[in-house]
């Protein structure tokens, strides 16, 4: 994500559990959760939605047949091979069955690193004079900060997401943590330019770790039935986290020397790191059954097995396919293709707004500090945005109800017809409003619409791919992140060539007419997406 990959990255867990946890059984249908020991062992939201279908599929293949029955250990013969299992839906090492404040005390963690990772994505917006200074290069080198970054976040997770199937969230989040905290100190002591762009990158990268098994988490701790305000709560951190970080860097910029921004963000990665430690657990149900079947075997019984023990896939071979399957999707599904491009055009100009607020509103005067703060209506707009979840799932159920099966796929594209149409209509309000003459509070309050329509739009277009792609879910997520990471890291390299070429009301104005020539998609898609999927060679044909 981009930044926003957090949601990432976060992926096809935060999305389809946000969207669906309180409407819908772990199978799908209206009515109470699955059963108990079925939430015990499902391993929270697993790392995509491709192993939470797979995962769903086989947990009503075993019910069809008979569960094999399980020893006072929770070891069960499967296939000849002794499995460690959960002891039962009560056992203690489930992390579902972790204390509620305990488990409430993990997402706020979370989030608040998945907070600080994309704060540090958008900080370095107000260091570009102190940068150009020290280095002696120009505005568009010292962008290339911020671009790097963001480029690093989207690309990596192809790569790194896989690693927690095999290894546990717990590695993950403090390998990658650990070197976040590492290369922000290298560009915090970077005595050349070369030094800050390598550093800004690897630090996008190792931050994308995070977010890449973030979401998981949080699915990981809560049964389907009650993930829906957590997992709330944490989409709202990526979101909220690039707003946050130039209110957060211009008032450090205004007072301070620029590396006092890497300096303060260290200080606050380390503590968050600290917190990691000590707050969370590793709560990856395969990796905490495989430190289990450890134990037993340590105690004698040196014949049983984790699941995850017995997984014949080549760590290698996953990973190839996590990296080449979502340019397949993109280059084979037009539709896929379509809604990609939305919401990364969406990121991309999100992103702009970073160089673009300084052209804006510098031209009344204001500071950096006071510059900084005009990201606030933005970030209100999205917070308003995500408080709207009850209002989408009471639709989402009462269409539950009315065709008493769960709703198609297009279903969760009804918001995005919404956002679609708001974004381009706060773009314009913001672009005629810019003029010197008219108040600056007219033209900022545009940017609260924005955000709400941004919202919904991401949200819309998250859970419709995950839903609508079933089979490959995490890979269309992926193709998502990728597409978006590329425009978000590509758009502030030329925000401020196009400003001083075509004017700030002319480049505002071709923003919006670019979104506005996203409109159709969401409409054709909500109609006829089904006959889209039926030609797909990806998606879900239900």
């Amino acid at each position: 994500m981009s930044s926003d990959d957090s949601t990432l990255s976060t992926h096809s867990d935060a999305t389809q559990a946000g969207e669906q946890a309180q409407n819908t059984t772990v199978r799908g249908g209206e009515g109470q959760p699955g059963p108990a020991l079925h939430d015990a062992e499902k391993g929270g939201g697993g790392d995509s939605a491709d192993e939470a279908d797979n995962s769903r599929e086989a947990t009503d293949a075993g019910e069809k047949a008979g569960e094999p029955e399980r020893d006072q250990d929770g070891v069960a013969i499967e296939d000849g091979v002794p499995i460690v299992r959960l002891t039962g839906p009560d056992d203690p090492l489930s992390p579902l069955n972790r204390p509620k404040w305990q488990r409430w005390l993990i997402v706020i963690v979370v989030t608040s690193g998945s907070f600080c990772v994309t704060c540090c994505s958008s900080m370095i917006a107000f260091t570009y004079p102190g940068v150009e200074d020290d280095f002696h290069v120009g505005q568009e080198v010292a962008t290339l900060g911020l671009s790097l970054f963001v480029l690093g976040m989207g690309l990596f997770p192809l790569l790194v997401g896989p690693l927690s199937e095999w290894y546990g969230r717990s590695p993950v989040y403090f390998v990658g943590w650990a070197l976040f905290v590492a290369f922000n100190f290298m560009v915090a002591f970077s005595n050349n330019i070369v030094c800050l762009l390598i550093g800004r990158f690897l630090g996008g990268a190792a931050g994308s770790a995070f977010l890449s098994v973030a979401g998981g988490t949080v699915a990981d701790v809560f049964r389907p039935n009650e993930v829906g305000a957590p997992m709330g709560m944490y989409t709202a951190g990526p979101f909220l986290g690039p707003v946050v970080g130039p209110i957060i860097s211009g008032f450090i910029n205004e007072n301070l020397d620029w590396r006092w921004t890497w300096w303060i963000l260290i200080i606050w990665a380390g503590l968050e790191f600290i917190l990691l430690l000590v707050v969370v657990p590793e709560t990856y149900l395969p990796a905490v059954l495989k430190k289990k079947a450890v134990q037993l075997r340590k105690e004698g019984r040196t014949d049983v097995r984790a699941p995850i023990e017995v997984d014949t896939r080549s760590i290698s071979r996953v990973i190839l396919t996590s990296c080449s399957r979502p340019f397949q999707i993109l280059a084979t599904e037009p539709m896929a293709l379509a809604l990609c491009t939305w919401t990364a055009l969406l990121l991309g100009i999100l992103y702009m707004f970073f160089s673009a607020f300084g052209i804006v509103y510098r031209a009344y005067g204001f500071s950096t500090q006071i510059v900084g703060l005009t990201y606030i209506p933005l970030g209100l707009g999205i917070l308003v945005g995500s408080l709207c979840h009850p209002i989408w799932a009471g639709f989402y159920r009462r269409k539950t109800e009315q065709l008493g099966r769960r709703p198609p796929p297009e279903e969760h594209l009804r918001k995005g017809l919404y956002g679609v149409v708001i974004c381009p209509l706060a773009l314009f309000w913001f672009a005629f409003t810019t003029y010197t003459d008219v108040h600056w509070i007219v033209s900022l309050l545009a940017t609260a619409p924005f955000g709400v329509g941004l919202l919904w739009s991401f949200q819309a277009v998250f859970v419709y791919l995950v839903d609508a792609y079933r089979p490959v879910a995490a890979s269309a997520m992926a193709a998502n992140s990728a597409m978006r990471s590329s425009f978000a890291a590509a758009f502030p390299l030329f925000t401020t060539q196009m400003f001083n070429t075509l004017g700030t009301q002319y480049a505002l104005m071709l923003t919006a007419f670019l979104c506005l020539a996203m409109v159709p998609f969401p409409f054709l898609f909500f109609k006829m997406g089904h006959k889209f999927r039926r030609a797909s060679r990806f998606a879900n044909t239900e």
